[in-house]
């Protein structure tokens, strides 16, 4: 019997060794901050599943490729497209590459006046050179402005729109700008600021992909990654079942879509 009680007791602890072991093993991971509501939902359904820890930072689109580009990717690091630069340096794993979701660019107007159409690609130009201004997000600063612009460059209006182009440094300064009158259209992510809009804000829709392309959300795995296994895991679970879901909430387009 003595012998008994001390075979379970070195099974307990051998046990209890890789269940610490489990518990203590952790991800780090960098992220747009426009996702951080989903990112944040989607990384406590991972912990709870596998009980890997993550530890997640926050930066602009463009901030978190210049993190990237300069040697600062996290274990694992989604980027807004483009991110050729990004990726040149070496820093990330470039065969781990997954896209995990994808984001629409989204057109708001004052509040109180009729909702335009933006059934297609013709009716959101015809939207677009009626306007007086429109505001979005300066590209220099912020990957939303860099979709707003590829979009008037694939519906063939970007000489026209450039003139009455007002841009800023978040997406915050285009809604105010409508709300104060200084511009007539807003051109925003799909999520985020325009899920909560400011209260006089009409939030008319997204655009349609003959308009605007949905904007890859890609990740990849660093080539210093500590345990590249987990890292991996956390990779995949972004475009998991369970995370389409809070994608597709978001009005994200999932991967899997």
């Amino acid at each position: 019997m003595k012998h008994l009680v001390s075979w379970f007791a070195v099974v307990a602890f051998v046990f209890g060794i890789a269940s610490g072991a489990r518990a203590q093993t952790r991800v780090t991971l960098l992220s747009p901050d426009p996702l951080k509501r989903e990112v944040d939902e989607i990384v406590k359904s991972f912990e709870m599943k596998t009980g890997i820890q993550v530890q997640q930072s926050y930066g602009t689109g463009v901030g978190s490729r210049k993190t990237v580009s300069e040697g600062g990717a996290l274990d694992v690091t989604l980027l807004f497209a483009p991110f050729d630069d990004a990726i040149k340096t070496g820093n990330v794993d470039k065969s781990t590459e997954t896209v995990v979701a994808r984001v629409r660019l989204a057109i708001a107007v004052k509040a109180g006046i009729p909702k335009p159409s933006l059934s297609n690609a013709a009716a959101v130009k015809k939207l677009l050179l009626n306007a007086k201004s429109i505001g979005t997000v300066d590209p220099a600063q912020g990957s939303v402005g860099g979709a707003a612009m590829l979009a008037f460059e694939k519906m063939g209006i970007t000489d026209e729109v450039k003139p009455k182009l007002k841009l800023y440094p978040t997406g915050g300064g285009p809604q105010k700008a409508i709300l104060d009158g200084t511009v007539d259209v807003a051109v925003g992510p799909y999520l985020s600021d325009y899920r909560n809009p400011n209260p006089g804000l009409q939030v008319v829709g997204a655009l349609p992909p003959d308009a605007a392309t949905p904007v890859d959300i890609t990740g990849w795995v660093s080539t210093n990654a500590p345990d590249k296994k987990a890292a991996m895991q956390l990779l995949d679970y972004f475009k998991s079942k369970e995370a389409d879901a809070v994608w597709e909430a978001a009005k994200v387009f999932p991967a899997s879509k």
